[in-house]
């Protein structure tokens, strides 16, 4: 239903690209709030409206480069979910994958 109604549907990249390419001088943002301060920077002469004040993930500020590197590595943090849920984990993180290619 949001896709519907938006010009584009992007990835993180994407949104990046877009910004620094894309004439428009205005720009209506509806993600998680992080990407301010990159598309601020990526072109500082375009004005990036974030849509709510809501969009604030507290779980993602929480991981980190070192964290996710020390998991892997050590295999310490199992996470067990029911077989249907990892399913259709599974699916949303494939389309992902293919969005971004």
């Amino acid at each position: 239903e949001v896709q519907q109604q938006t010009e584009f549907v992007l990835s993180t990249g994407e949104m990046l690209d877009l910004a620094k390419n894309n004439p428009a001088n205005k720009f209506l943002v509806a993600t998680e709030e992080g990407i301010m301060h990159a598309l601020r920077k990526a072109a500082p002469d375009k004005e990036f409206i974030h849509v709510s004040d809501c969009l604030l993930c507290p779980d993602m500020k929480k991981t980190t480069l070192e964290k996710l590197l020390h998991s892997l590595q050590t295999e310490e943090t199992v996470i067990t979910v029911p077989e249907s849920v990892a399913l259709r984990a599974r699916r949303s993180i494939e389309a992902m994958l293919r969005l971004s290619q």
